[in-house]
């Protein structure tokens, strides 16, 4: 059956970073348009970025952008988010998510699979 299992949250001070990873297993990795998504405590889960099937393109969250960065390894089955200047407001669990050939990036709804999440914690 089809696994995305993501790792690398933790806790972290503003100003730091981290680097989630999610890996999949189960399927055939480079045909997914691959995302990650966020959900705050009380809050929606929220669009964080994207990265095409072919990784030729990517797509951040205003929010995001400028400090985050998506990739993908397909040779590894792996997608990856590199957050930078993290701010407590990025506090959240991550979770990444694949789309069959997928070209509508935004909403979550359109996604096939999804990971169980990872904690991100940042302190100000």
């Amino acid at each position: 059956q089809v696994q995305l299992v993501e790792s690398g949250g933790g806790l972290v001070q503003a100003g730091g970073s981290l680097r989630l990873s999610c890996a999949g297993s189960g399927l055939t990795f480079r045909r997914y348009s691959m995302a990650w998504f966020r959900q705050a405590p009380g809050k929606e889960r929220d669009f964080v970025a994207a990265i095409t099937w072919s990784g030729g393109t990517t797509y951040y969250a205003d929010s995001v952008k400028g400090r985050f960065t998506i990739s993908r390894d397909n040779a590894k089955n792996t997608v990856y988010l590199q957050m930078n200047s993290l701010k407590p407001e990025d506090t959240a669990i991550y979770y990444c998510a694949a789309q069959y050939y997928g070209d509508r990036y935004y909403n979550g709804r359109e996604y096939d699979y999804w990971g169980q999440g990872t904690q991100v914690t940042v302190s100000s």
